[in-house]
């Protein structure tokens, strides 16, 4: 491998005196975290999520790091440890662990999601999954683990003190310090600060909300703010959250009780999430819940919808009730939609869409925008500096952020005191010790998506060419040739979606032009050669589409040669 300052170990195994780390996803982005230590000739993985598809990807629901550099690389991978439930840290586990093949280490309400979640994918090689208890101290290969509990908007978020023969580091997952977190522990700050009292050689942290003064805020003033908000509504309510939020979820239950109204759970992840918290001791004392069969015989003034969907994915359940194609669950003129969530940036256009939808078919829509209804999971600016000061780590390593969020929370690191500050990109390897902390290696940092039951390159032929498809269009031409290259029938042109077929004659007339003249411009010998015969016909017919259309589609040839 081509770096600077070479690694101490040959082809990527780091040395008994070095103590790396690699990202190869959620550094430079947020989500698709996939993080590596190495040390003492193994290599620890810290998470291993995904992200959703963008407009960019036809067809794509699920994108993930591509674990090639860790998968050439398995008999030294010594296990995978989960900070948490969220789809951006566990989600790609069922897509890459046949390639990784090595133990997952996750605390109970986490392990018990990722089962669920390998049962309802359907996967058949399942991973051994080792649960281990919160604030656990454990090992994995040479590294010496153990958990601190934190507060995040799903139960069990922990951050992981790994303890080397080089040093410690403190990877903090995704986090914040909410002082009423009403669904599970409290953060450890005593454990954090027994740990900085050892020695903490750096602090690889969450940046995502790096440029927001303040604190994050409790989900104590959500719940207050939503009962008031609910309590308001006439009609029936639907409120859409994460369903991983599982504090949120229990401040619904809370809130629809308090208002004389009954929970109904639409969308197959609300059911997991609940499931999942329910049998690992969360969501204790829920009311019973309302079977979406049964909500035709209940006055809509005493329904509370708890739904998925909230960043207007078409397939989720709002969607579907939005447009009135939910078989089970329907909201009418004068129902209400509370969006309890956030807008993740690159959702804008569809969340709005729905916004749209709903408020066309007369449902009042009541966002965070203009009610407290939704607090962040992760630390701002001032929860950030009371972590440094806890932790008083020698080096910060930003990750889980944008580069704006990477470099912002450097120079607030430095602000705090810390020495040094190390902003890396996916597949930028870092030797955190000996010697200040460098990049010393570059190895392939590349993505994979899920293509229905394939798992293909995110720049992979298929892709590119459905993207061109869908962008710039397709069209197939066939042509019946003899045995000597001559047409016997004019040629068929198939271009749905290019163009209108039959209003715009003209295209078609000019593409079968242009086949025939190009045609008889090939020599005695190219007509004998079907690939001289599609790389004219092809080169012709795209002239024609760009100077009608302006397009340039993808365009395929069909030749049928009759002797």
């Amino acid at each position: 491998m081509n770096g600077v300052g070479p690694l101490n170990g040959a082809r990527g195994i780091p040395g008994d005196d070095e103590l790396l780390f690699l990202p190869l996803g959620g550094t430079g982005e947020i989500g698709m975290n996939l993080n590596l230590y190495g040390h003492a000739g193994r290599w620890l993985m810290v998470d291993c999520g995904v992200a959703f598809g963008e407009h960019d990807l036809p067809g794509i629901e699920v994108v993930m790091p591509d674990p090639q550099f860790i998968e050439g690389l398995r008999d030294r991978l010594c296990g995978l440890v989960l900070t948490h439930g969220h789809e951006d840290h566990l989600g790609a586990v069922p897509y890459l662990w046949p390639r990784l093949r090595c133990p997952v280490y996750a605390t109970p309400f986490t392990a018990v999601l990722l089962r669920r979640k390998l049962i309802d994918d359907r996967i058949v090689d399942l991973p051994e999954i080792v649960e281990v208890p919160l604030g656990a101290r454990f090992g994995v290969g040479p590294f010496d683990l153990e958990l601190v509990t934190l507060t995040h908007s799903i139960p069990e978020p922990s951050a992981i003190v790994i303890r080397t023969g080089q040093g410690t580091v403190l990877h903090t997952g995704d986090w914040k310090l909410d002082p009423d977190p009403l669904v599970g522990d409290d953060f450890d700050a005593q454990r954090l600060k027994e740990v900085a009292s050892e020695g903490v050689l750096a602090l690889v942290g969450d940046s995502t909300n790096v440029l927001v003064e303040g604190h994050s805020g409790s989900e104590l003033t959500v719940r207050q703010e939503l009962e008031k908000l609910v309590r308001d509504q006439t009609g029936r309510v639907a409120v859409a959250c994460f369903a991983s939020n599982v504090a949120r979820l229990d401040t619904v239950f809370r809130v629809a009780e308090a208002c004389g109204r009954r929970v109904c759970l639409v969308g197959r992840s609300m059911h997991r999430i609940v499931a999942a918290a329910r049998e690992t001791g969360y969501l204790k004392n829920v009311p019973p819940l309302v079977d979406p069969r049964e909500l035709s015989g209940l006055p809509r003034e005493e329904v509370l919808l708890l739904v998925t969907g909230s960043q207007g994915e078409p397939r989720a359940a709002l969607w579907r009730i939005a447009t009135g194609d939910h078989p089970e669950a329907g909201l009418e003129e004068g129902d209400s939609v509370v969006f309890s969530s956030r807008v993740i940036p690159g959702n804008e256009k569809s969340i709005f869409a729905l916004y749209n939808q709903l408020s066309r078919r007369g449902i009042h829509v009541l966002t965070a925008d203009h009610h407290d209804v939704h607090v962040s999971g992760h630390p701002c600016r001032e929860e950030l500096i009371q972590m440094y000061q806890w932790v008083r780590p020698s080096v910060a390593v930003p990750v889980h952020g944008e580069v704006r969020h990477l470099t912002a929370h450097a120079e607030l690191a430095r602000s705090c005191q810390v020495p040094e500050a190390l902003v890396l990109e996916n597949g930028r390897m870092a030797r955190l010790a000996p010697g200040p902390a460098a990049v010393v290696d570059h190895v392939p940092a590349g993505r994979l998506v899920a293509d229905g039951s394939v798992l293909r390159a995110k720049e992979s032929p298929v892709l590119r060419d459905r993207r061109r498809m869908v962008f710039n269009g397709s069209a197939v031409v066939t042509l019946l040739l003899d045995s000597d290259g001559f047409l016997l029938r004019d040629p068929v042109i198939a271009a749905a979606g290019l163009y209108d077929m039959q209003n715009e004659r003209e295209v078609t007339a000019d593409v079968v032009e242009a086949v025939e003249d190009s045609l008889d411009r090939l020599s005695r010998r190219d007509r004998g050669s079907d690939q001289a015969v599609g790389d004219a016909v092809k080169q012709a017919v795209r002239r024609v589409f760009v100077r009608h259309l302006g397009r340039k589609p993808v365009v395929e040839l069909q030749v049928i040669r009759i002797d």
